[in-house]
């Protein structure tokens, strides 16, 4: 099924610089503009001359943009704007504001309703209520959606904001009507949570827990609505229901601190949480928006709600997770790093803010500092499960194999029943790589009893037995299962081509091995194995051509070694084939 939402995004709505050319001096064209930027931005200069002709100040915000500058691209822009009072630039220092979490400014340079396109429009009615909204002033925020100019885009953040702009403006009754959200479920969800909590806030308390009821008996997104309805009970006094509804579900999820935090508080009774105020209530709202907004895969449109959520609750701590992973998937490292640095580690998820500034520098190839940063917080929680996981794979990333599974087996004694298939995998490829091969396989085993069809665990077994000449028989069979679990997996391909090789079907490990170094051309290992399989089959020139890719693609050691033995004297010199499983 093809959506037919509009593909807009905030990029997107940024008019090119050929495009408001025309609406700027044309004499400006010979101005060679500000060589600096504004000082608002931490890495940019001097502000612009006032002498800066507009087309220059936008050219300026332009290469402040494309060097994620955001703030000092306001600042040229609205420069830029003051000069030359067109729409266009306008909309463009509004949108740059947006991008850059300026509320305050983007609510400022808003197009009036009726100018710009239709999602301009939109996000500029919503910057201005939430603006209206964090400074307290209800009637303007509600004036600011009073009016829908219609179209497609941003009516999730739109349709939950609306209700408590209604409140903050004195309008109840409006402020309990529920969106039509146009079959999209999840916004639905979340608009019968803010309205729950809205009844909450008027005292209609019977209306509010039938709005909490409905959310915890979906089946399948239940447990997203727990805490609140618990917080709710809690708040009336009945300890023992919230504590009943925490261990309910806790027992679909054991490992949820959330809630285990929430049971222990319920059995104490106490402290009660608050009920959320207008501005954290409507930012919420915002929090939901972007989460279906990124399940959407409409990333600049769950960034820009992430934003102004954190305008209107700047502790909210799911937001600047959420919003750090926005960026670390942008590989903004840095930036995401700061995100997750504002969540405390006294919060439910303090722990997996330092997990993700871990994560952040094992992804941008730092794995020394990731491996000390995950020491440092075992210190911290030294029996936590996740950050336990988390130096085991830091020490898997830096060849720290024998610690690594020494880590894995601390997380298992503490759970000796566990039926975690990726514990006992880790742990097994862990004891491979050290060389610790029959403790390996019976983890390995385990591994796959317990998820039978997974098909890392059983490329990792089905290879560790190729190379070590093991039960080839059934190691060809869990190959082929495994690939067409994954049927564009160069590694399986690999996998299952070695086995064929070793067991002498020369003819179909070429086949499997050409297939995988489609998928991953630049595997030294795979190119390494096709060149041995070419050579067996009679291709020498084609071998040759791959031992000498291998020795282009920065081969480890020992590989670089055996690839020119090869290319000196063919696979008669060769030293044994690479024991290193792939996967």
């Amino acid at each position: 099924m093809v959506s037919s939402r509009p593909s807009v995004t905030l990029r997107s709505l940024i008019s090119p610089v050929c495009g408001l050319a025309a609406a700027l001096s044309l004499a400006a064209c010979a101005s060679t503009g500000p060589t600096s930027a504004p000082a608002s931005d931490a890495s940019a200069q001097a502000p612009a001359r006032d002498d800066s002709s507009p087309f220059g100040l936008f050219l300026a915000g332009e290469a402040a943009l494309d060097n994620d500058h955001d703030h000092a691209a306001v600042d040229y822009f609205t420069l830029a704007s003051q000069k030359d009072d067109s729409s266009l630039v306008r909309q463009k220092a509004f949108l740059a504001a947006v991008a850059a979490g300026d509320v305050d400014q983007a609510a400022t340079l808003a197009p009036p309703l009726g100018e710009g396109p239709l999602p301009i429009q939109k996000l500029g009615q919503l910057a201005r209520a939430v603006s209206a909204l964090a400074d307290g002033r209800g009637k303007d925020a509600a004036a600011a959606m009073a009016k829908d100019p219609g179209g497609s885009d941003y009516v999730g953040g739109y349709q939950l904001v609306k209700p408590w702009a209604a409140l903050a403006g004195g309008n109840t009754a409006q402020a309990v009507l529920l969106p039509d959200t146009q079959g999209q479920r999840l916004n639905r969800l979340a608009a019968v949570l803010s309205r729950s909590l809205i009844y909450e806030r008027l005292r209609r308390y019977e209306d509010a827990e039938t709005g909490y009821k409905a959310l915890t008996s979906n089946l399948q997104l239940g447990i997203f609505y727990v805490l609140p309805y618990g917080a709710f009970l809690e708040r009336r006094g009945r300890w023992s229901d919230a504590a009943a509804l925490y261990k309910k579900y806790s027992a679909r999820a054991p490992a949820d601190k959330g809630l285990n935090r929430a049971l222990a508080r319920a059995t104490a009774h106490g402290p009660v949480l608050p009920l959320p105020d207008v501005q954290q209530g409507a930012g919420q709202a915002l929090i939901s928006a972007a989460e279906l907004a990124l399940v959407q895969k409409s990333v600049d449109e769950g960034e820009i709600y992430l934003r102004l959520g954190l305008k209107l609750d700047p502790q909210n701590d799911e937001a600047w997770l959420l919003l750090g992973d926005v960026r670390a998937a942008a590989g903004e490292y840095q930036q995401a790093r700061q995100d997750y640095a504002k969540v405390p580690l006294s919060a439910d998820t303090g722990l997996e803010a330092k997990e993700r500034i871990i994560s952040s520098y094992q992804n941008a190839g730092d794995h020394d500092t990731a491996l000390t940063l995950a020491r440092d917080l075992v210190k911290i929680a030294p029996t936590d499960r996740d950050a336990l996981l988390a130096l085991a794979d830091a020490l898997r990333e830096k060849s720290q194999y024998e610690e690594s599974a020494q880590v894995l087996s601390k997380v298992l004694a503490a759970d000796p029943q566990s039926t975690d298939w990726t514990l006992y995998f880790l742990r097994g490829t862990s004891l491979s790589e050290a060389g610790h091969w029959p403790e390996a396989e019976k983890d390995l085993l385990k591994a796959l009893s317990l998820q039978p069809d997974q098909p890392d665990v059983l490329n990792y077994l089905g290879y560790s037995w190729v190379v070590k000449d093991q039960r080839l028989d059934q190691a060809l069979t869990m190959l082929q299962k495994a690939l067409n679990a994954e049927p564009q997996s160069g590694e399986i391909a690999d996998s299952l081509g070695w086995a064929y090789y070793h067991m002498g079907d020369y003819r179909a490990a070429v086949i499997n091995l050409e297939r995988a170094v489609t998928f991953n051309a630049v595997s030294p290992e795979i190119n390494d194995h096709l060149g041995d399989a070419y050579w067996r089959v009679g291709r020498k020139t084609e071998a040759e051509y791959q031992w000498r890719r291998v020795l282009s693609l920065q081969p480890p050691a020992d590989l670089k070694a055996a690839a020119e033995k090869k290319l000196s004297s063919g696979l008669q010199g060769a030293t044994a084939p690479s024991t290193t499983a792939q996967g």
